[in-house]
């Protein structure tokens, strides 16, 4: 039996690259302020008493910290009362979004995809990684593909020996 001394990496050879879209996982902590806390008997937003307490709590706490702000409870909640609270938040806060731990993934995630330059991939076979150690919201891939579909030469998702084909530019 022949044992073949010369091994060929055809993925290395192929001309794509590899994009994870990990890369513009945004750092910092990510906390989720639910005003159900300041709510009496978690139904109903007392002015004075939710006045007195944005403006007695220490905000500090939240310095560095990608803050969503929501409401978990079944009740009805003025938008200025999620307006005051971001209000208090932004001089710390990294970000302040108003939804769920999921909605601040995705915002996150589009700010970082916003400011980054994809000119680096004109003209590229570019794979969208599709898996890693760092969940990625699909809004990410969305977005990305958004971007890159007009610079791109061709756009798949996966891995390099294993794409599912997107875009591909009829040149």
């Amino acid at each position: 039996m022949d044992i073949q001394e010369n091994i060929i990496n055809k993925v290395a050879q192929s001309g794509l690259v590899t994009l994870d879209p990990a890369a513009f996982y945004p750092q910092g902590e990510r906390v989720v302020y639910d005003i159900k806390d300041n709510l009496y008997m978690e139904l109903i937003l007392r002015e004075k008493d939710f006045r007195e307490f944005v403006k007695a709590h220490d905000w500090s706490q939240y310095t560095g910290k990608n803050v969503a702000v929501t409401c978990t409870a079944d009740a009805i909640v003025p938008a200025w009362a999620y307006m005051l609270i971001a209000n208090k938040l932004a001089p710390y806060a990294n970000d302040v979004v108003f939804g769920d731990e999921n909605v601040l993934e995705t915002v996150l995630f589009e700010k970082a995809i916003a400011k980054a330059d994809l000119e680096q991939y004109r003209d590229q076979r570019i794979v969208l990684k599709g898996c890693g150690d760092i969940p990625v919201p699909t809004s990410a891939y969305v977005e990305l593909t958004k971007k890159l579909t007009p610079i791109a030469k061709s756009l798949m998702f996966g891995e390099p020996c294993s794409t599912v084909p997107i875009y591909k530019r009829k040149d």
